[in-house]
C-alpha cells in the first residue's frame, strides 16, 4: 500500500487561471513553513488540458502516483474551449474524475458563504443572502458520473444513442450521508438530504438509507428530506483534494485579475479536515476578512469606494494580515 505522507501538498494548477490562484496559495504555504516552522512538502507538476497539451493525456502515472502519496491536493482548475475537439477519453475534465475516483474522494465538501463584507456585491437581495453559511455534501464517485453501461451507440434510423446509467448502492450512501451527520454536529445540527425519490429507484433508495442511517445513528440530528471527503484507512490517514468552483476562465487567464480568495479558503479547509491544524485554518480565514475589511477587492467583486488589487496583491494583503 502506498505510504500518505502527512504533510506533503500537491500542487496542481491546471488550466486557465488555475495557475495563478494557486500560486497565491502557495505564497500562504511558504509563508506557515517560514514563519510558523510547519514542515509542508510542496511538490507541483501539470493536470488537465495543460498535462495533455505536453504528454498526450490529461493525467500522467507519475502525477496520479504523487496524488497517492499526498496528504492534500489543491487544484486550479482544469478545461477550457482549447480542447473542446479533444477525445472524450483525454479531456481535461477526466482528471478531475480519475483522482476522484481512484482515490475513493466520495464526499466533496462544499461551504456556501457571504462575508458581510460582500453582501452588497451579491446579485442576490441582501436581505437574502446575509448572514448565509451552509455546507453542501455532494456525493462524488457514486451516481451517473460514473454508473454502467454508459457510452454513444448507432442505432436504426441512422441516429445516434446517449446513455448514462444512474446507480447507487446502500454503502455509497451511508458513508456520505454519515460524512454530512457527523459534520452537522460542529454545525448547525440539522442535514437537509436532497433526492429525486418522486421518480427514480436510485433517489428512492437514497432516501430509505438516509432516513434508516439517521433513525439508527443520529436520531439527535434534524433530518429534513427534500425532493440530493475521504475515508480513512487503518492508519487514520486520509487523502483528500480541495478546489475552488471556479472554472478555468481563459478568457481572463494571465491578466492578474482572477480571485485568489477561494483557493486560498480551500487551503484553509485542507488546513482543518486534512490535517488538524484548526488554529491556522482560523488564523488563515481572519486574514481574508480582515483583508476584505481593508476594502480590497479584485475585479469580480469591486463595488464603490473600494480599492481594486490584482490577484498576486490580493493575495500579498491576505499574507500580511496573517504577519
Amino acid at each position: 500500500m502506498i505510504k500518505v505522507k502527512k504533510r506533503r501538498v500537491l500542487l496542481l494548477p491546471g488550466d486557465g487561471i488555475g495557475p495563478e490562484v494557486i500560486a497565491e496559495v502557495k505564497k500562504v504555504i511558504n509563508w506557515f513553513n517560514d514563519k510558523k516552522s510547519l514542515d509542508f512538502e510542496i511538490d507541483e507538476d501539470l493536470v488537465g488540458g495543460i498535462s495533455f497539451d505536453k504528454h498526450g493525456t490529461p493525467l500522467t502515472d507519475e502525477v496520479f502516483y504523487k496524488a497517492l502519496e499526498s496528504a492534500v491536493i489543491m487544484l486550479g482548475a482544469v478545461g477550457g474551449p482549447k480542447w473542446d475537439g479533444v477525445e472524450f477519453s483525454k479531456k481535461p475534465e477526466r482528471a478531475l474524475l480519475k483522482l476522484r475516483k481512484e482515490l475513493k474522494l466520495f464526499a466533496n465538501l462544499r461551504p456556501a458563504i457571504c462575508f458581510e463584507q460582500l453582501v452588497n456585491a451579491s446579485t442576490l437581495k441582501p436581505e437574502i443572502v446575509s448572514g448565509l453559511d451552509i455546507l453542501i455534501v455532494r456525493e462524488l464517485t457514486g451516481g451517473v458520473y460514473f454508473g454502467e453501461p454508459r457510452g454513444i451507440k448507432p442505432i436504426e434510423n441512422g441516429e445516434r444513442k446517449g446513455v448514462n446509467t444512474h446507480t447507487y448502492t446502500s454503502s455509497e450512501i451511508i458513508r456520505v450521508a454519515r460524512v454530512a451527520f457527523d459534520l452537522a454536529k460542529k454545525r448547525s445540527n440539522r442535514v437537509i438530504s436532497c433526492e429525486k425519490s418522486n421518480v427514480m429507484e436510485a433517489g428512492q433508495l437514497w432516501k430509505e438509507e438516509v432516513q434508516s442511517l439517521h433513525d439508527k445513528d443520529y436520531k439527535d440530528v434534524e433530518l429534513i428530506p427534500s425532493a440530493s471527503l475521504g475515508a480513512k484507512n487503518k492508519d487514520g490517514e486520509m487523502r483528500a483534494m480541495y478546489e475552488p468552483i471556479h472554472g478555468s476562465a481563459p478568457d481572463i487567464a494571465g491578466k492578474g485579475v482572477a480571485n485568489p480568495i477561494a483557493s486560498i479558503l480551500s487551503f484553509a479547509m485542507a488546513l482543518r479536515y486534512s490535517l488538524d491544524l484548526d488554529k491556522e485554518a482560523e488564523a488563515l480565514e481572519k486574514a481574508v476578512q480582515e483583508a476584505l475589511n481593508d476594502g480590497l477587492r479584485t475585479k469580480d467583486i469591486m463595488s464603490d469606494k473600494m480599492k481594486e488589487v490584482s490577484t498576486s496583491q490580493m493575495g500579498d494583503a491576505i499574507i500580511s494580515k496573517l504577519q
